[in-house]
C-alpha cells in the first residue's frame, strides 16, 4: 500500500492489482485536492475503509482483483458500509451481473478525463458532507 500524504483531504482509494495502471490512476488523482491511497486487493482496500471509510470520497477499483473478493464485492460492501463515498469500477471486460446502484462503470482503457471527472464530483460531494457536519 501506498499512500500519498495530504493530511484531513478526502481520500480516492485506488484498487488496481496493474502496478502500471495503478501508478497512472494515482498520477492522475494526485493532481486532484484527494490523498491518494493506493492497493492491490480489495482486502486491503477494505481494511482501509475499516479504519478512515468515513475519508474516502471516492473508491476507483478493478473488477478482477487477486484474493477473495473481487472489485464487485467490494463495491457492494462500500454501497452498504460506506453510502456517500463515490465507486467507480473498472474493468478491460464487461462487467457480468448487476451493478450495485450508484456505481459508475468505466471500460478501460479509461480517459484521463473522466477519472478526473468523477474525482471531482466525490471531492465535491465530501466537502458538501463535511460542512454539514
Amino acid at each position: 500500500m501506498k499512500t500519498h500524504v495530504r493530511q484531513r483531504a478526502p481520500i480516492a482509494l485506488i484498487v488496481e492489482d496493474d502496478p502500471h495502471l495503478r501508478e497512472l490512476a494515482a498520477a492522475l488523482l494526485e493532481e486532484t485536492d484527494l490523498r491518494v491511497v493506493e492497493c492491490e486487493s480489495a482486502e486491503e482496500a477494505f481494511s482501509i475503509l475499516c479504519r478512515d471509510g468515513d475519508d474516502v470520497a471516492m473508491i476507483f477499483v478493478d473488477i478482477r482483483l487477486p484474493g477473495v473478493l473481487d472489485g464487485m464485492d467490494l463495491a457492494r460492501r462500500v454501497r452498504a458500509l460506506w453510502p456517500e463515498a463515490s465507486v467507480v469500477v473498472t474493468s478491460g471486460y464487461s462487467p457480468e451481473g448487476e451493478m450495485p446502484d450508484n456505481v459508475v462503470y468505466m471500460p478501460k482503457p479509461w480517459l484521463a478525463l473522466n477519472v478526473l471527472m468523477q474525482a471531482e464530483r466525490a471531492s465535491d460531494h465530501m466537502r458538501e458532507l463535511r460542512a454539514v457536519a
